[in-house]
């Protein structure tokens, strides 16, 4: 099962998803293959121009040094490797990071098999929580955090003195 981050334009989240829904993003958190193995083009694909200019000038200055400190072609191709594992690993992070930057929202996170069933999640829960926030007569709003109850102490387990206690 996958986790996909569901993303929409900042003004997206005022109005009502299922009337446009082809301006969602879905997310997926995980290994992408396809960074892994051709990180320049998926950079280019995604248009994450800036994560582009990272990786080139970072790959670019690591094969520089290297070559200065007359490194052979065995440990540079494992560095070079490396680099490219660290990119599909991170690939669904610098989506995310590109719409953070555009002012997208993250509306929800789903877990499913794939993205269409993904989709299909999402778009119940969220008829779900319209229908209901409907029937109360009131928009829709996250649910309240749980908060700490500080009226009952609780003790703290580990190397924290209690005020008079015997030492």
């Amino acid at each position: 099962m996958a986790v996909y981050t569901v993303h929409a334009p900042a003004s997206y989240y005022a109005t009502d998803v299922r009337t446009t829904p082809d301006k969602l993003v879905f997310v997926r958190d995980g290994f992408y293959f396809w960074a892994f193995a051709a990180a320049i083009i998926w950079l280019i694909w995604h248009r994450l121009w800036l994560a582009l200019l990272g990786y080139l000038a970072i790959s670019l200055a690591a094969e520089i040094a290297m070559w200065s400190l007359g490194v052979g072609a065995g440990p540079r191709l494992v560095v070079m490797v490396v680099f490219a594992f660290l990119v599909g690993l991170e690939a669904g992070s610098l989506r995310r990071w590109k719409l953070s930057r555009r002012k997208w929202r993250q509306l929800d996170i789903v877990v499913a098999d794939s993205e269409e069933a993904a989709e299909r999640r999402f778009f119940e829960r969220w008829n779900a929580k319209t229908a209901q926030s409907n029937d109360r007569g009131t928009t829709a709003s996250p649910p309240p955090l749980p908060r700490a109850s500080i009226a009952q102490p609780q003790g703290i387990i580990g190397l924290f003195p209690e005020p008079g206690a015997p030492r």
